[in-house]
């Protein structure tokens, strides 16, 4: 059994204002899951930075609101929604709320270095 407390893992720096604390991915299980999850946090008025990923990829909105852009598309997001990014899309969320923006990111198959092409 994994269990992980969100508040006990290293955060690294994504891009100004973005907190990433990689919760769980297939090295962690012998490779029982493909699949990895990560919590971002965006301070108001940042963004993540724009990428493409060769894999698919969907965000959970914890809490606060926010602008996702997908290629020339972008949406109003908040609270308990649940967006789906295809493969091979630009992207990136941005936080035009005045709270912090916190989101699960969900990579499937797993995320690599190799598979982000950052902008």
């Amino acid at each position: 059994m994994i269990i992980k407390k969100i508040e006990d893992i290293k955060a690294f720096e994504g891009n100004e204002g973005t907190q990433i604390k990689q919760i769980i991915s297939p090295g962690e299980t012998d490779n029982a899951i493909r699949y990895s999850i990560a919590h971002c946090t965006i301070i108001p008025g940042k963004s993540s930075k724009p990428h493409t990923m060769k894999t698919s990829e969907m965000y959970y909105i914890l809490q606060g609101e926010g602008i996702m852009h997908i290629d020339s598309e972008t949406k109003q997001v908040n609270q308990n929604d649940l967006i789906f990014v295809p493969p091979m899309s630009k992207q990136f969320l941005e936080n035009n709320g005045e709270s912090d923006l916190t989101v699960l990111c969900i990579v499937d198959p797993a995320w690599k270095q190799e598979d982000e092409i950052l902008e």
